[in-house]
């Protein structure tokens, strides 16, 4: 892998500050992994334009660590799958099959943008963990439609296929007030041929409450330029905090780069790692980019997404 410079109908609301959507496609149906798959052409996927969170970003709190530092760990994957499109795709330098590239439409606009997202093991192993702002626009915004990951994309490569979103979460405060301090997301993802899909790539573990200063791999696909969006990136080094409850990071990976994992512990030889933030928002340094602390809201959040997954 290429390294960058180091480093609306159907939402339901829930006690715990979080809130989710059942996944839709762009006429408001609910969407079929077969509607997923139709939508995602390889010239929409081509002309899709990378997502960034808002110019303008809100914090609501001072930093601080909120509760007793928790882990959840991650998973190998459980299935071989045989795709033909894999065959002569090697895995470059720190490149990993949990990390994917994220399409969606915006319906405020009606136009296709692209993210990133990364899988994060869970007991129904269907999570994928991305920003906020990648599943819903945040303060007079709506939730995304046409929702789908293609875990380790290249080139116009689905090694492991395109996976189309069941139901997405995210917080409330993300939902109405547009905080980066919780731009946070998870996404339920249908089954495709039968698997689920932390079963066929493997699913990351989670942290939350390990402080502001931990060593961390970014991977993400940043398409703003000089970057393609073609290709998996990362960053290394040692996060401090940004500013409100954020972590800050050296990263120049651009647009499209957005819910990226930061990951401790990354292991290059399984692709898996503990994700403790997302890539958020960039501010004046083109050179750094914040994500989200990941306190007590990501396990609140992550156990609401799994107690809605079938």
């Amino acid at each position: 892998m290429l390294a960058a410079s180091v480093l609306v109908p159907t939402a339901q609301a829930a006690p715990n500050g979080s809130s989710a959507s059942l996944a839709r496609t762009s006429d408001n149906k609910i969407q079929s992994t077969a509607a997923g798959e139709s939508y995602w052409t390889p010239e929409r996927m081509a002309a899709a334009i990378p997502a960034e969170a808002p110019a303008t970003v809100k914090t609501t709190s001072a930093p601080q660590p909120s509760g007793r530092a928790g882990s959840i760990a991650g998973a190998a994957p459980s299935v071989k799958v045989q795709n033909q499109q894999a065959q002569g795709i090697g895995v470059m330098l720190n490149e990993s099959q949990t990390v994917g590239k994220v399409y969606f439409t915006n319906p405020v606009n009606n136009l296709n943008y692209v993210c990133s997202g990364a899988t994060v093991n869970s007991g129904k192993k269907k999570l994928v963990q991305t920003a906020g702002h990648c599943v819903h626009g945040g303060s007079g915004g709506q939730w995304m439609r046409n929702w789908v990951f293609v875990p380790r994309y290249r080139n116009g490569a689905r090694p492991f296929g395109t996976w189309s979103a069941y139901q997405l979460t995210a917080r409330t405060a993300w939902i109405n007030s547009s905080s980066s301090d919780e731009d946070m997301g998870i996404v339920i993802m249908q089954t495709l041929g039968g698997n689920s899909i932390a079963n066929v790539v493997g699913g990351n573990g989670l942290r939350w409450n390990w402080g502001y200063s931990v060593a961390v791999t970014i991977l993400g696909y940043p398409a703003g330029p000089p970057f393609t969006g073609e290709l998996q990136y990362f960053c290394q080094g040692t996060t401090w905090n940004g500013h409100g409850q954020q972590v800050r990071a050296w990263c120049n990976m651009t647009g499209g780069s957005s819910g990226g994992p930061w990951l401790q512990e990354y292991n290059d030889q399984n692709g898996l790692g503990y994700i403790n933030s997302v890539v958020s928002h960039r501010h004046g340094d083109p050179a750094q980019m914040d994500g989200p602390y990941f306190d007590n809201d990501i396990k609140s959040l992550y156990d609401f997404a799994e107690s809605l997954s079938p």
